[in-house]
């Protein structure tokens, strides 16, 4: 199956994916901080640049888009039908980036909470912080 779009506008649109400050991360920092939570963004020196850093808590909070991260079992991820072998490693490859980071942060001493971007809906939104409050204070 061809792409829809040519190169050039394929690529256009792709240029314009961003890896901060995204929706999804938005979210999650609107109602931390609504709740009381003060946080430094990406920060450099941890492995990663984990999107929200809560240096009082250890922890840190990782919001993951549920396409290029390849959230398994998920009904917002679907491998696309062109580059299947493109798409196939770099997926793999951002997997085990995002496991390898995890693993380093947690031998550092930090708390690490994942967050999927479907965990964002308006249904499960107050689920998912209730999680993450618990998660960041259940060490202090």
């Amino acid at each position: 199956m061809a792409d829809i779009f040519t190169k050039a506008k394929r690529s256009a649109i792709m240029s314009r994916i961003r890896s901060k400050n995204t929706t999804p991360e938005m979210i999650v920092r609107r109602e931390l901080f609504s709740r009381g939570f003060r946080y430094r963004l990406h920060v450099k020196d941890l492995p990663g640049k984990p999107d929200l850093v809560l240096p009082r808590f250890s922890a840190v909070v990782i919001v993951d888009g549920c396409f290029w991260h390849g959230h398994r079992n998920c009904r917002v991820f679907r491998f696309p039908k062109t580059r299947v072998e493109f798409w196939r490693k770099k997926i793999e490859g951002n997997r085990n980036r995002d496991e390898r980071n995890r693993k380093r942060l947690r031998q550092l001493g930090w708390t690490v909470v994942r967050v999927w971007e479907c965990q964002l809906s308006a249904k499960r939104l107050e689920k998912t912080i209730c999680r993450i409050q618990k998660a960041i204070t259940a060490q202090k």
